[in-house]
């Protein structure tokens, strides 16, 4: 085994530990932090899969969640612990509703509600997945972080060490630049070494990997080089549409269809390889320009 495999697999059991919460008591549950942080406050991704896991730890197992919506309020702490708290808002036939508190050193720091849907069949369609390279010829994402010599981009390269990112290209480099959609961008990721095959674990871990780089897509059509923009996510929204594995490749389908004071939207729809439409991940985040 190399020692890329090595590492990989280390950080992807680190994650699948990161993802199994302590039950502290009813509904309340503790969250350990990754080792692999050294940016000064935690990845919103794992706090969003960590509340999500809360969420699903305290749902009947005969509902599988359709969709989470959430709000970043405060940076979180990655050298300290966090609490999850669980409310139950709805317990019916054919949905559950959750929403989760997650608390830090006595401030909340992150919201989030979770819905639940027993399951049915009904009407399907879906849209088709774009035309792009497979990922063995698209360039090594996080390897071109590490490369970058920005202490930033090293940092975040390590932290996500547990997945691997191919980048097809964006609006500037790579697409083929459409006036109508003027930021895009397109990555394949997954994990990089494989999961249990708990579709809850598979879920919290695609929670975990799809904060990556989605807020990256509202500058698509600005800026290739980041340095010295302020960027923080300021909310984050999934819908799960078809089960799939988060440890197989899945086309990052991104595009910010607004930018405005100082705030950048940005939507994801997610393909497997074989182009089923699997989830659709939204987000807004601050995106203030460099000021003097």
């Amino acid at each position: 085994m190399t020692t890329d495999a090595v590492a990989a697999d280390q950080a992807v059991a680190e994650l699948v530990g990161v993802l199994d919460l302590v039950e502290i008591d009813k509904d309340l549950f503790h969250g350990a932090t990754t080792t692999r942080n050294s940016r000064g406050r935690a990845y919103g991704g794992q706090v969003a899969a960590q509340a999500l896991m809360a969420a699903i730890r305290s749902a009947d197992p005969a509902f599988t969640v359709h969709s989470m919506h959430s709000y970043f309020l405060l940076p979180g702490d990655p050298s300290y612990p966090i609490v999850y708290e669980v409310e139950r808002i709805r317990d019916g036939r054919s949905f559950e509703t959750r929403r989760v508190r997650a608390r830090q050193k006595g401030r909340d720091i992150y919201y989030l509600t979770a819905n639940f849907q027993r399951e049915e069949t009904g009407f399907e369609h879906q849209d088709a997945m774009p035309a792009v390279p497979p990922p063995e010829k698209c360039i090594d994402f996080l390897k071109m972080m590490a490369d970058s010599g920005s202490p930033e981009a090293v940092s975040l390269a390590r932290e996500w060490e547990a997945v691997e990112v191919r980048a097809v290209g964006n609006s500037l480099l790579g697409i083929e630049p459409d006036p109508a959609r003027p930021a895009q961008q397109r990555l394949w990721i997954r994990l990089g070494a494989s999961l249990p095959d708990d579709p809850d674990i598979q879920r919290g871990a695609f929670t975990w990997a799809s904060d990556i780089s989605l807020l990256g897509a509202s500058l698509a059509a600005h800026s290739l080089d980041h340095k010295g923009i302020q960027m923080a996510s300021l909310d984050h929204t999934i819908w799960f549409h078809r089960p799939f594995r988060a440890d197989e490749w899945w086309l990052y389908d991104q595009e910010s269809p607004s930018a405005y004071g100082g705030r950048g939207l940005s939507i994801g729809r997610v393909f497997t390889a074989d182009g089923i439409l699997a989830a659709t991940v939204a987000q807004e985040g601050l995106i203030r320009p460099p000021r003097a």
